[in-house]
């Protein structure tokens, strides 16, 4: 027997809802290590218990007409922005240095709109927009956001904001409009902590946030009300998640999202700490998020509260994905984490348990990809390299892919 057909007995035999088991299957040997194991997979050492080698790759990377990116065959790319340079000819906005998470919403006209963190410290961060026609031309560029720190990523909403995160000790989320009509707002409620991601179920408006630390935490916000279908997100209650023994999760309140005496992490002592949380998305009932000093790719099922991993590098002996990043996911299920560090791509990991990567930058061995989101039609795919080939925050250079990407 193989280890994937090992695998799939133990959770076809494992105490789980049909609907949790069928999502765990669709992702094969990387998932739920910790049920089979019978103990918290951060205690056991990875989920298949045995190191296998990565599959062939189903791409193969060359040149493109961009350089020092190279794509699949069939895909083309652009570069749209470069920091510090005039985004629209003629125009007065530059792109903004070290851009980082992002996300991409519909215009009223059929275009659409790209927004990029900048991950800047003392008060020179904040969020920039590009705004695209309906035929891919760029035609403005503006700021949304400006005059804040570490703008690391965030998280866009099922109510066209976007939600920017604040990576330090002291950092909030500030709620972003993309269209750049209504002034941006600082969310303290959401908690005061080194944020990095947030993923919003668009069913019960509740807030899933990753936190940069060490021994960070996953949280759960959930608002007071919700009117008109935007949720009040300046009351609510703010949560902290637990893992028992199977990855089933349990939910803390914390007392004083402020961290004012002590820090979110630290309040409920019993709190499951997850490695430095990077990105996090949702898609169908799931939040996908990552963690970097493990290199794991996580997903949570909210209808049952259950926490699984679904890629460790601990589980190859050659892995093709390291130095797990931002995330997001396409209209047909497909991961595509960002890579801070190891080859420089974005991989792919397919429902179908393949993973490959779908671009790699050459000479931006300083640098991180960083940004990742596609547009509405699941064509165009965005990002950036956040220091670019000189290796600086003022070197980063902004993407756009378009191809059929699964």
């Amino acid at each position: 027997m193989s280890i994937n057909q090992k695998f799939r007995a133990k959770i076809q035999s494992a105490d789980l809802p049909d609907s949790s088991r069928r999502r765990i299957l669709r992702y094969g040997l990387h998932a739920l290590g910790s049920i089979a194991c019978g103990k918290l997979l951060l205690a056991c050492g990875g989920g298949g218990g045995e190191s296998v080698q990565s599959a062939p790759a189903p791409v193969t990377l060359s040149e493109s007409s961009v350089p020092n990116l190279l794509l699949p065959r069939g895909f083309s790319a652009r570069i749209i922005a470069r920091s510090g340079e005039v985004v629209v000819p003629g125009g007065m906005f530059t792109w903004h240095p070290a851009p980082d998470g992002g996300a991409v919403f519909p215009d009223v006209d059929g275009g659409w709109i790209y927004v990029s963190n900048s991950e800047m410290s003392d008060g020179r961060g904040g969020v920039g927009a590009i705004r695209f026609h309906f035929t891919g031309e760029i035609i403005d560029a503006y700021s949304i956001l400006d005059n804040t720190n570490r703008n690391c990523a965030g998280g866009p909403t099922p109510w066209n904001t976007w939600l920017s995160c604040e990576e330090i000790p002291e950092g909030h989320v500030w709620e972003c409009d993309p269209y750049g009509i209504n002034a941006p707002r600082e969310l303290p409620a959401l908690g005061t902590f080194n944020h990095e991601a947030v993923a919003v179920d668009p069913a019960f408006f509740q807030l899933y946030m990753t936190e940069d630390m060490p021994d960070g935490c996953f949280y759960r916000f959930t608002p007071a009300s919700v009117v008109g279908g935007v949720p009040d997100l300046d009351n609510g209650v703010l949560e902290v998640a637990r893992l028992d023994v199977n990855n089933r999760v349990s939910w803390h309140r914390v007392n004083d999202p402020s961290g004012a005496t002590t820090p979110t992490r630290y309040q409920y002592e019993n709190s499951t700490t997850f490695s430095g949380g990077e990105g996090a998305w949702y898609s169908d009932r799931i939040v996908y998020f990552t963690t970097k000093y493990d290199n794991r790719v996580w997903a949570y099922d909210i209808d049952n509260e259950i926490m699984t991993v679904i890629y460790d590098d601990d589980d190859y002996a050659e892995p093709s994905l390291t130095g797990v990043d931002n995330v997001t996911v396409s209209q047909a299920g497909t991961i595509y984490v960002a890579e801070d560090g190891g080859n420089m791509e974005i991989v792919a990991i397919t429902p179908e348990q393949k993973i490959y990567p779908v671009m790699r930058l050459i000479g931006h061995e300083k640098s991180e990809v960083t940004g990742p989101a596609f547009d509405m039609t699941g064509t165009r795919l965005y990002f950036s390299s956040q220091r670019g080939e000189g290796g600086t925050s003022h070197d980063g250079i902004t993407y756009e892919i378009t191809g059929p990407f699964v």
